[in-house]
Formats: structure tokens, sequence, C-alpha cells
């Protein structure tokens, strides 16, 4: 495929969410804020909506990922609703099925199954979550068939007698989710949909987005490979107070590399003034996929990402702290990526 050849306004655009808890706010409050933002993504034409599971981290409300998309499908009605993702080592294969069966039958044809291998946590409470570590990831490919046999039993090995009830003979869009070459292969080869999280793994993008189209085999599901970019994105009337807003997203990696799971923190004037030097070098790399700007530099970048990845579909996080903020930059997302001028 020769560059050039996509536009901004000529692919899809979707929605991470990862229910973000501010300080001095609640969960319930970021569930609220969370359906808000749905129900404008869904009036903008944003083609999906998709929330995230982690645990045991205080700025993050959708641990309990399933219930979240429940929530956000039954206050909107057209917007697809998925998981980006549900990380698969922490649960039975059984579970995710008649969890996702069930979602489906209450939302027909708009909900999405996005699958991942880490643990979304740290080990104590990897631990919690599966009372051993015997499921480590290795075995995710043997996961991921069970979950798959669940929803079409033809591709159970043998004669499979336990069913997901709901679930079975049900058609849910399942994807691969990947930070790095592992999640990329296997997707291609099973000829699967790729989402690879561009957000926090710039430096892997491209090289993943390579491999899963190498390796790609057509199937039932797909005839050509589908690749989707998770990119964090904060658009502002400005490129200052864009950069203002962004410094929320970049204390929000700097607590992580502290070790200081904090809420979601308000912006700063400058965030030099918080970081040290190393710091500000890593957030750099981190971050360095960040798409931040006034209209006219987000377009721009877009594109010149665009031209690169040749992704087919762009979902965007804006870890913003003021909900209006939030909004407004998703607002100024749709404006750009449905004008054709």
């Amino acid at each position: 495929m020769s560059k050039n050849t996509k536009k901004v306004f000529d692919i899809p655009f979707s929605v991470l969410d990862l229910s973000p808890i501010a300080v001095g706010s609640t969960p319930a409050d970021a569930f609220r804020h969370t359906l808000e933002l749905a129900q404008l993504a869904e009036k903008l034409g944003y083609k999906r909506y998709w929330l995230a599971e982690h645990h045991n981290m205080p700025f993050i409300a959708s641990s309990a990922t399933s219930v979240v998309i429940g929530h956000v499908a039954a206050g909107t009605s057209k917007i697809r609703v998925g998981s980006g993702g549900i990380m698969l080592p922490n649960h039975a294969p059984l579970v995710i099925a008649e969890q996702f069966g069930t979602l489906e039958s209450l939302y027909p044809g708009r909900i999405d199954l996005g699958i991942g291998r880490a643990p979304g946590t740290d080990q104590l409470t990897a631990r919690a979550l599966r009372r051993d570590l015997r499921s480590t990831g290795d075995d995710f490919p043997e996961q991921l068939a069970e979950l798959r046999s669940y929803f079409n039993p033809d591709l159970a090995p043998g004669n499979q007698h336990v069913k997901a009830v709901p679930g079975e003979g049900l058609n849910i869009p399942i994807w691969l989710l990947g930070s790095s070459g592992f999640s990329a292969k296997l997707a291609g080869e099973l000829g699967l949909p790729f989402a690879f999280a561009g957000h926090f793994s710039p430096r892997n993008t491209l090289p993943a987005l390579e491999l899963y189209r190498r390796a790609f085999k057509p199937s039932e599901v797909l005839d050509k490979p589908y690749a989707m970019v998770g990119l964090n994105i904060i658009a502002a009337e400005t490129d200052k107070q864009a950069r203002r807003l962004a410094t929320t997203l970049q204390q929000q990696f700097l607590n992580l590399r502290r070790g200081n799971e904090a809420p979601l923190q308000p912006p700063v004037d400058d965030i030099s003034e918080v970081a040290s030097k190393y710091e500000m070098e890593a957030l750099q790399e981190q971050l360095s996929s960040s798409i931040v700007g006034s209209p006219q530099t987000v377009k721009q970048k877009l594109q010149k990402f665009l031209e690169e990845s040749q992704a087919d579909e762009i979902m965007a996080i804006a870890q913003v702290f003021d909900q209006k903020a939030r909004l407004y930059s998703y607002e100024i997302l749709a404006e750009i990526t449905t004008s054709g001028s």
C-alpha cells in the first residue's frame, strides 16, 4: 500500500475510556462522566466506545469492565460498545463468554470483545484476582481458543459439553489487543482484527503493525488485515491550552513511575516544575506518539501518523482532568475527522 492514501476523514475514529477518577471526585462521578462522554461520542459519529480493565488503580474506575459496558450500552442506542480490553488471564474463558453473551443478547449487534494477555495491574493484585499465578499469559493462545469455542463450538478440538448460555451461536467480534509483537503475530495468524496500544507503547507501534500485516492469514472473520491504534489525543482551541491539559496525563505517568498511584491530577502550567530532567526524558519517550494541540496541529499530526502507520481506525483517549474540557477535546477531534477540507 502506498503512503498518502489515507486521510483523517477517510477512516473511523473511536473512543477509549478508563472512567478516570479525578482527585476530589468518586467512582460514581466517573461513571456519570463516562456515560456523558459516550452519549456525546454517539452524537458526534464515533464508531465505537471501549472501556479498559485495570485493577488497584485509584485513577481508573472501569475495573468491572463488563458491568460498565452494560451501563454505557444501556445509555446509548447506536454506537458499538466493548472492551479495550478484557485481560483474559484474570478470568475463566467461560465467564467472559457468558458475560459478553449476555451483553450481546441485551444489545444485539453493538458489542465488541477486545482481549489482552497482560494482568492490567501489579503482581500482588493479580494474585488476588486469580488466587494463584499459574495463569501467567503464556497459555493465552489456549485460553483464547477456548473462549472462541464457546461462541462457536465448531472451533472446539473435541466434543465440548460445556455451553456458554447465553453466548453460544452469537456473533461477537473478538479483537486482540497488544503493546508488543506477541498479540500482533497471533492476531495475524488467526485472521482477527488487531488493536495496538500506541498510547503507552509508541516505540513498538509501527513494528507491531508490520508484524501483524506480515503474519495475516485470511479467515472467516477477515479477508484482509484490520488494525486499530490507540492514541492519546488532546485538543483545545490553542496549542498552549492543549499542552496545559496534557499535563494531567503527564502527571499520571509520573505518579506511576514513582509508585504513587493517585487520582487524576489537575493540570499545571509547567510540567518541568514537577518533574526531574530524567523524568522529562522518560515522559517524552513514553508519550512520544501523543497528539496534543489546536485543531490545526492535531490534524497535521494525525495525518502524519496515518501516513506512517496506515492504520485502519484510530481510538482516541483523552485523560483530561476537567470533564467539560474532555468533552470539548472530542468535539474538536470529531470536527477534524469529519471535515474533508
